[in-house]
Order: structure tokens, then sequence, then C-alpha cells
């Protein structure tokens, strides 16, 4: 066991988020087909991703393709470098936030990880989401998902600070299927026509997190699964840390006030990459990850209420 942990930090280092993942670069050559742009070009809701929290992944970064889709969707793309307060998220419809870190942690992934938020912050998105804005919060694998523990609780999920590894013992990616239940049957993932449904979703690795009752839970860990709790990132040992993680989810939806929230255990999913050197593609652009694209826009088409499906609370 402790042999196979080694070898796994030594294989998804390479693949996923790490201090030494510079390799990784944006797929400028990814193009998946938008079957019915949901508005015209530049007409669409205001979508802000973040990119003043030491981010891994930016709209002209890694998340590139994902701010190309978006636009291709009809959605105006700003990427925002400011704190977030009142003032800055007024002019916003969606804001994204993915693999945010606090300054001691921004090179440093061990324990322990700092919210990368402040109390004002926090308090700022929350207010904003109850008057009806809508948040998209992607924290990966320890140490993103401390940076965000903070934000996510005052919606109430618990994230898990870990590395969630799948029924398939680790492989990347772990398939999400709507034909064992790990996907769920959901508008979201429906789609407003036949030709937008999805029935599988690929993710790569990344952590798991509990959610409350009143959410909907759209990806979930099958038996078995566990959630390694390292140290520091990528080094694990037969000592580190582990729980249990079947039935805890890598994807959820929830409503908070006027607003809505979604928030995912994992960022490659959303993105489009390709290693520097060999030109191995991970994320919307992988073999396995044909549908990604569809739902991420299924996601951004409940986020802005075209899709509507969550209960208000």
């Amino acid at each position: 066991m402790k042999r196979h942990l080694a070898q796994l930090g030594i294989v998804f280092a390479t693949l996923v988020a790490s201090p030494a993942g510079a390799q990784q670069v944006a797929d400028t050559t990814f193009y998946p087909t938008i079957s019915s742009s949901a508005f015209e070009s530049g007409s669409g809701p205001t979508v802000l991703i973040d990119e003043a929290h030491f981010n891994f992944h930016t709209a002209g970064g890694r998340y590139l393709p994902f701010a190309n889709l978006l636009r291709r969707d009809g959605y105006v793309v700003v990427a925002s470098r400011s704190r977030f307060n009142p003032e800055l998220l007024e002019g916003a419809d969606i804001l994204v936030i993915s693999n945010a870190l606090a300054e001691e942690n921004s090179e440093d992934w061990s324990l322990p990880t700092s919210s990368a938020f402040d109390s004002e912050e926090i308090a700022a998105v929350l207010g904003w989401v109850a008057d009806g804005g809508s948040l998209f919060l992607i924290a990966d694998h320890m140490p993103f998902p401390g940076a965000a523990e903070e934000l996510a609780a005052s919606f109430g999920v618990l994230l898990g600070n870990g590395f969630a590894i799948g029924a398939e013992e680790g492989r990347a990616p772990m398939i999400f299927r709507r034909s064992d239940g790990s996907l769920a049957d959901h508008p979201v993932t429906n789609g407003r026509e036949p030709r937008e449904r999805v029935d599988s979703v690929a993710t790569f690795m990344g952590q798991a997190f509990r959610v409350p009752l009143r959410a909907s839970q759209l990806l979930t860990l099958q038996t078995p699964s566990v959630l390694l709790l390292p140290e520091r990132a990528w080094q694990f040992t037969d000592a580190t840390p582990r729980i249990r993680a079947d039935g805890l989810a890598q994807g959820a939806l929830l409503r908070h006030g006027k607003g809505r929230v979604a928030i995912f255990g994992e960022a490659a999913m959303f993105s489009a990459q390709v290693d520097g050197r060999s030109r191995s593609p991970m994320g919307m652009n992988a073999p396995q990850a044909s549908q990604n694209p569809q739902f991420l826009l299924n996601l951004m088409h409940w986020l802005s209420g075209i899709l509507d499906s969550v209960p208000q609370n």
C-alpha cells in the first residue's frame, strides 16, 4: 500500500495541480461544439472570474478555455483582480472562484492552510448571493479546500481538505455515470433539450465534501472511495490519515436566499490543458471527458436561471 500511495503521488502530480505544475498550459486549440448559444454574443450575464487570491486557475491562464466557451455562449467574462466587496459584486451576475489560496500557501502546500478570504469578503459574497447573485465555487484537492473552507461553510458545505480516491483505485479520470447513479438525473444533466443531455462526467482526482440536506448532489463518489488527508500535498504513506468517502459529493447545487450556489471539488474538469512536454490532454479536452463542456454550459445555465431546478429553502 505504501508503494502504491507513493506511486500515486508521482503519477498524479504530473497530471493535476501541483506547485511544480508549470508544465500545464491551456489548450488554445480546444473548440467544442455548442448546440445552441444561450445568449446573443456579448449580451449574456456578466461573469467575474476571480484572480485576486493567488488562484491556480485564471481566465487568462489554465481557465482560458473555460472563459472562451462561456464567451461563445454569449456571456460577458471579466477577470477580477480585486478583493471581494459589495461594489465589485454589484456589477456581476455570476462569480467564479477556482482554486484560491492564501498568500502563505501560494508556494507552500502543507498544513496548516489559511483562508484565502477574510471575514469581510465572506460577508460580502454571502450577502450578494442572498440578494440574488450566483456563486460558482471550485476547490480542488488539498490545500485548496482549506483555503475555501470558511466561505463554503457559510453556505453549510463542509469541504474535505484532502485527495479523493475513487472506486477505480485512484485512476484518472474518475467517471461519474448516470447509469450507476453517481451522476444525478437532474435538470442540469438533462439540459434544455435532448442534445444537451449529459450521461457521464469525468473528474481528475480533487476532493470530496458534505452538503446540507437542502442541496442537490450532482456527483457522488461510489463504493469504495476514500479521502486521503496528507500534511503536505502529494506526500502519501501508510500512515496518511484517511476517511471513507462513499456517498460524499464532488459536485452540488443549492439555493441561498434569492441566489444560487454551485460547488465542485475538482477544477481540471472545467479546464482544457495540455502538458507542455508531451501535449497530453487533461480536462474537457480528454477523450473520457467529451460531455464535460456541455455539463459546464448546463451549470452556467442553471446559475443564470435558464434551468430552474433546486427548490427555494
